[in-house]
């Protein structure tokens, strides 16, 4: 049996990096996708040269970590020479065992660039694959000060908890969602669909909301974005679509499931968190206990609890934490939420949904929620008393409660005002004076006992703050403070 040889290394090396040689650019199958608009908040990390910090770029699988690695790749290729810059896929069998020094030293071999003292961008991919990537990452920085480091990875367990524990002060991380709706539908014009125009309409207190000039197409292409929408292979391909449990299921949820997971924590009953998961799943949106869990599945509620946190560090589901009333946390979070971080994933596991479905109000309050995915989760928390309930609330630095909403897919709120007893008592406890209320088609104001109620169609509110996250702008939060 003969060894791989060296040679072979270094020809995977220059296959990986093929804009060194003419016509010195990125190839077309990275290409030929429309750039999501995060790369404009992305790419400022990779240009700051002033700060020696390594770069994170995290998400879930397939929403397009590696594509938009290399569309930064092409926008350097405009100011940096070619050889300047280098690209390890981690991942590749070539590559295992090998640190990243050493890959650095196959780099200078093959492009003949002193990496040593001229600056250099190094993007390593799927880095996870590396053991102690984080002491590997921390030890390149330090001995090469020249060089730029840009790290990304799916497997946000290993990512994000290590680079807490060693890479304080270090690691930027940045976080690729799931598409918004607003990435949705401007991907989407490149398809023959015809797509729904937007103005900007002032609400009665606050900045400009996107409003919908045909409600009705808008909220059929919604419907379309809960069941296909997370995921920009998925936007463009009618057989995926056709087929949405075999992509999405067996190429992202279950490569977490049966392989990242149990590989980083030594999971042994990889059916027990299958079955955990597939029953959040179905929950999403909903409140659950982890009593209640444990006693339907008969696992002990510190592995639940366990099992959760991998979960949410994998970007498979996100914690929602309740607050009573008055806003204060419960000393005991026996009862949360739990969302899906993208609501495609139910009609992958169950079946895609249809606009007059049960499941529609959980997913479209699942969709709203993941549309603030890039923000500061911690910020977000639902409330729930004896008595009444109210879908999400922010609470700021001074654990004050900022804005609160309503989640629904319905017109009854608006054109039922005893719907809103729970949610005019919770403003009323936290002096707020508005209150967004999400519908299906009506778009009005209604004032109750001095507290206003903006509604809104939940296809132009996920638009909106998709629009206003990812474009840079200002959040939309009514008077500045409410979302």
């Amino acid at each position: 049996m003969r060894d791989i040889p060296k040679a072979q290394i270094l020809k995977r090396v220059a296959y990986e990096n093929p804009w060194w040689d003419e016509p010195h650019r990125v190839p077309m199958n990275y290409t030929q996708w429309k750039p999501r608009p995060y790369l404009e908040l992305f790419f400022p990390l990779l240009e700051n040269q002033d700060i020696r910090r390594a770069s994170l770029l995290m998400g879930p699988r397939r929403v397009g970590k590696t594509v938009l690695l290399h569309h930064a790749i092409a926008r350097l290729l405009q100011t940096i020479p070619p050889r300047q810059i280098v690209y390890f896929s981690i991942d590749h069998p070539l590559y295992n065992s090998l640190g990243l020094e050493q890959l650095l030293e196959f780099f200078g071999e093959t492009s003949g660039t002193d990496y040593k003292t001229i600056p250099t961008y190094v993007f390593f991919d799927e880095i996870q694959y590396l053991k102690d990537w984080e002491i590997h990452l921390k030890t390149l920085m330090d001995a090469f000060p020249a060089v730029k480091p840009i790290a990304a990875g799916s497997a946000a367990v290993a990512l994000r908890l290590k680079s807490v524990e060693s890479g304080a002060g270090r690691f930027t991380e940045f976080l690729l969602p799931p598409l918004t709706f607003h990435e949705y539908l401007s991907l989407s014009e490149r398809s023959d669909k015809p797509m729904p125009k937007f103005i900007r309409q002032a609400t009665r207190k606050g900045p400009n909301f996107s409003r919908a000039n045909n409600i009705k197409h808008l909220n059929r292409v919604f419907v379309d974005y809960l069941n296909y929408g997370g995921y920009p292979e998925v936007v463009f391909s009618t057989d995926i679509q056709k087929d949405l449990g075999r992509f999405v299921k067996a190429d992202i949820v279950d490569k977490v499931l049966l392989r990242d997971l149990p590989s980083l924590y030594g999971i042994q009953d990889i059916q027990e968190l299958n079955s955990l998961f597939t029953t959040l799943a179905f929950n999403t949106a909903n409140e659950v206990s982890l009593e209640d869990l444990s006693k339907n599945s008969g696992v002990a509620k510190n592995t639940i609890k366990r099992y959760i946190e991998y979960l949410e560090a994998a970007f498979l589901i996100r914690v929602l934490h309740r607050v009573d009333q008055s806003g204060r946390r419960f000393r005991r979070a026996n009862f949360f939420k739990v969302y899906l971080t993208n609501p495609s994933i139910y009609g992958a596991l169950f079946a895609p949904v249809k606009a007059h479905d049960q499941a529609m109000d959980s997913l479209v309050e699942t969709a709203i929620f993941s549309q603030w995915f890039h923000a500061d989760m911690s910020m977000f928390h639902y409330s729930r008393w004896p008595g009444g309930e109210v879908d999400m609330v922010s609470r700021g630095p001074d654990q004050n409660i900022q804005w609160a909403m309503e989640a629904t897919w319905s017109d009854l709120f608006e054109q039922h005002s005893a719907k809103l007893r729970s949610s005019l008592r919770f403003c009323r406890s936290n002096n707020l004076k508005d209150m967004i209320v999400t519908s299906k088609k009506e778009k009005t104001s209604k004032t109750i006992d001095g507290v206003n109620f903006e509604f809104v169609p939940a296809s132009e509110y996920c638009y909106t703050v998709g629009y206003n996250l990812v474009m840079g702008k200002k959040v939309f939060r009514g008077d500045d403070n409410q979302s």
